[in-house]
């Protein structure tokens, strides 16, 4: 995805299709540390434990559909690649 945007979209159907009624997205930015933080938070069912250590493989999915999982890992790699860094 070349837009920062659709990243954060892909977060938040993922927490829509976990059940999530309440979301909260925070942007901090910090002019002294040249740092963007982005935080999505909330409410749903979560990521299974199971599959938390390799969440940004992608080919780790909780899907049925497809045997890929791009978003997470994507959004991983071009906050790594402009340097940065990703964390659940």
């Amino acid at each position: 995805m070349r837009d920062l945007s659709l990243h954060i979209m892909d977060i938040v159907q993922n927490s829509i299709k976990a059940n999530a009624d309440h979301i909260v997205l925070s942007f901090t930015e910090s002019q002294k540390t040249h740092l963007t933080t982005i935080s999505v938070t909330d409410n749903g069912i979560g990521i299974d434990p199971s599959l938390l250590p390799n969440v940004t493989d992608p080919y780790t999915t909780s899907r049925t559909t497809r045997k890929v999982g791009l978003g997470i890992p994507l959004f991983k790699q071009n906050a790594e690649k402009t340097g940065g860094t990703f964390f659940i």
